[in-house]
């Protein structure tokens, strides 16, 4: 049933004005709406709620991620925006933090909103 309809992504934030600079200006995705409770965003056809919320502590896993088809240049393109990736130590990641699989093929990369919720961008 639930596969007839379009899926909407809910991210918590605390600072909308951040949130919005950060989801609008830095990753590029399309601004919907503002209320007192959400900032909403386009990414290509899923609603993306960034839920208000003041006491927010981020989650230790990734919320959100994007399928990209070059990793590597989608990494630069983002390091260039002014997104820092993130190092694990508990994983081998090459200079850009991109993680290769077992599978070496798929792969995966870290970064984190002005809130600390983790977002990835992966190749696979």
């Amino acid at each position: 049933m639930l596969a007839e309809h379009p899926l909407v992504a809910f991210v918590l934030v605390t600072d909308p004005t951040r949130a919005r600079a950060f989801y609008e200006g830095t990753l590029g995705l399309r601004f919907l709406a503002q209320d007192d409770y959400a900032v909403v965003f386009d990414a290509k056809g899923v609603s993306l709620r960034l839920t208000i919320m003041p006491n927010h502590k981020p989650a230790q896993h990734t919320v959100l991620g994007w399928n990209v088809p070059d990793i590597a240049a989608a990494a630069r393109h983002l390091m260039e925006a002014g997104i820092r990736f993130e190092k694990y130590s508990f994983l081998p990641q090459d200079d850009l933090g991109i993680w290769t699989a077992p599978d070496a093929v798929s792969k995966v990369a870290w970064f984190k909103d002005p809130d600390g919720n983790i977002l990835s961008i992966s190749q696979h």
